[in-house]
């Protein structure tokens, strides 16, 4: 027997820091919604005299031009000039390489780079001790690499940044001298240098330069104490990764940012004691540290990165600064021990995968400031057991409360104009949810497998009925098609056991493929005189219904009422 079957597969959540691409004016970047920032990316046919601009427009927002991206133009041989914007805060020196810039020598002056006053690249003609001038704006990410040359740098105050792969395998090097300006170190930034390879730079498993740990080794001990004389003031990029050793650190009051990555992969770590000093926790900050109990955030910290705690299983707390605006995505994904969490009272957007997959978390209370509620923000919260969604969202995201198996009510807000593909995927408990007047569209699988699910109050205004929307919703029984709908699509109340009654509306010309396939208990469909297509497997096996009579104008697929009376 022919049966119709729609592929529904586990959730699993994919979570990944990458941005959205857009085009502007010829340019590709990778642009960053939830804090308005864009990244030239990759460029690969760019010829000529450019110039990047300070802000892009995309859509109904203002991006600002922050970085450019790594590859951006690099083996772009035909490209001759570039003017950067003064907002730009990073570049690779890698963006460049391959490109009539760096090949052209009248670019270069002894031994560097520069473009608008950033450092872009160095080569053997530069001075072995060399002073990078005050009016520098940054330095690009490897621009000193591999250099065989350069022996001393002294670094400008003023400079905030020594980005990653900076100083990386400058054999040659024996000092840099670090303003106090700098505020952030990228990671490798003097990896393989002569300074990383001196052993007497190494203090118990630390190298630190002037107050700055650099990075860490095998020496370092489980319990990791602060005792230089100078107090530590930054860690830098993934300093401390992949520790298996470190099991409890005191962060000094000193600093003020734990930095991305910084505790990466710290897989026995399980206390952390940050500071009040502390306003930025980085991306990844704390990621897959599967033992950590105790990292309590500070009452005045300003931003969270992605993925801070992503896959802290044993972190069972956590209080969020109410200065917080952003729950960034992956920020506490698959931390299992969580339940009960207090959002900021000033929220404005929870990004994609933002709590999923914890699968403790009791209840959750969304501030009305909530503007945005990201893709899979709480996808498999197993023990989530109701929500209101703040006037805010205008729809529900994709996946956003996918295999919240004990969740039974879910409030929408008065404007609320879609439900997105799977947002409600497999809540097996869910029994009430009201849609708002304004709804236009019922995204695929939005409700499928929702097995509790009783009624539903498909309002006239709602255009859209997609894919399996009900499927195998078990409890349904009495279903009136919304006024507007012109089209119901392919299964969207297959395997709905307990419809008993269908009343089509005036304007239905389609119904697809096994709409209604397996509905057992169909007994009354409420025909309508405008309906021109019935799919194959529309009313498969649905024993009750009497097999009604058309003219020859209604296309019936192949098996439409096969198992019917």
């Amino acid at each position: 027997m022919k049966r119709l079957v729609l592929c529904m597969t586990l959730m699993v959540v994919a979570f990944s820091a990458k941005a959205a691409q857009a085009q502007y004016q010829d340019i590709f970047y990778e642009i960053d919604p939830a804090h308005l920032t864009a990244e030239v990316s990759s460029n690969p046919r760019v010829v000529g005299d450019i110039i990047i601009p300070s802000s892009i427009v995309v859509g109904q927002d203002t991006y600002t031009v922050t970085s450019i991206g790594d590859k951006a133009f690099k083996g772009c041989k035909s490209l001759t000039s570039i003017v950067l914007p003064p907002t730009l805060e990073r570049a690779y020196r890698s963006a460049f390489e391959g490109t009539g810039i760096m090949a052209d020598k009248n670019n270069w002056n002894e031994g560097c780079l520069f473009i608008d006053s950033i450092l872009i690249a160095t080569d053997k003609n530069i001075k072995s001790r060399y002073v990078v001038p005050a009016s520098t704006r940054f330095i690009a990410a490897g621009a000193f690499q591999g250099n065989k040359v350069i022996t001393r740098v002294e670094l400008p105050e003023g400079l905030k940044r020594i980005d990653h792969e900076t100083f990386r395998d400058c054999k040659a090097l024996q000092k840099v001298t670090i303003p106090i300006s700098v505020t952030s170190i990228g990671e490798d930034a003097f990896t393989g240098s002569g300074l990383y390879n001196n052993e007497n730079k190494w203090k118990k498993g630390a190298f630190i330069i002037d107050d700055c740990l650099i990075a860490t080794n095998a020496d370092l001990p489980a319990k990791y104490i602060f005792k230089n004389k100078i107090p530590i003031r930054l860690i830098a990029e993934r300093a401390f990764a992949n520790s298996k050793s470190l099991k409890t650190i005191v962060i000094p009051e000193t600093v003020t940012a734990i930095p991305t990555a910084a505790f990466y992969g710290c897989v026995n770590l399980t206390d952390v004691t940050i500071p009040s000093t502390v306003r930025t926790v980085g991306n990844f900050a704390f990621y897959n540290c599967a033992k950590l109990k105790n990292a309590l955030l500070p009452a005045d910290l300003e931003s969270l990165g992605a993925g801070a705690f992503y896959g802290c299983e044993n972190l069972s707390q956590q209080v969020l600064s109410d200065q917080l605006k952003i729950i960034d995505r992956g920020t506490f994904i698959m931390c299992r021990s969580i339940k009960n969490i207090i959002l900021p009272s000033h929220l404005e957007r929870i990004e994609d995968g933002a709590f999923a997959g914890c699968n403790n978390l009791e209840a959750i209370e969304l501030p009305a400031t909530l503007t945005y509620l990201g893709e899979q923000a709480f996808a498999g919260c197993a023990t989530l057991r109701r929500v209101t969604i703040p006037k805010g969202i205008g729809s529900l995201s994709k996946q956003v409360f996918k295999d919240c198996t004990r969740l039974y009510r879910v409030d929408l807000p008065e404007g609320m104009y879609a439900i997105g593909e799977e947002a409600l995927d497999n809540c097996l408990s869910l029994e009430i949810i009201n849609i708002p007047k304004d709804m236009f569209r019922i995204g695929a699988r939005a409700f499928n497998n929702c097995q509790q699910l009783s009624g539903i109050n498909l309002v006239d205004h709602i255009q859209l009925i997609e894919e399996g929307a009900f499927m195998a919703c078990k409890m349904l029984q009495d279903i009136t098609l919304p006024a507007m709908l012109q089209k119901l699509h392919r299964g969207a109340f297959a395997q709905c056991i307990g419809i008993r009654s269908v009343t089509l509306n005036k304007r239905l010309k389609e119904i697809g493929e096994g709409a209604f396939c397996q509905c057992r208990s169909l007994k009354e469909v409420e025909w309508n005189d405008s309906l021109k297509i019935i799919g194959a497997d529309a009313f498969l096996e649905c024993k009750y219904l009497r097999t009604p009579h058309f003219d020859a104008s209604v296309e019936i697929g192949k098996n439409a009422f096969k198992g019917c009376k």
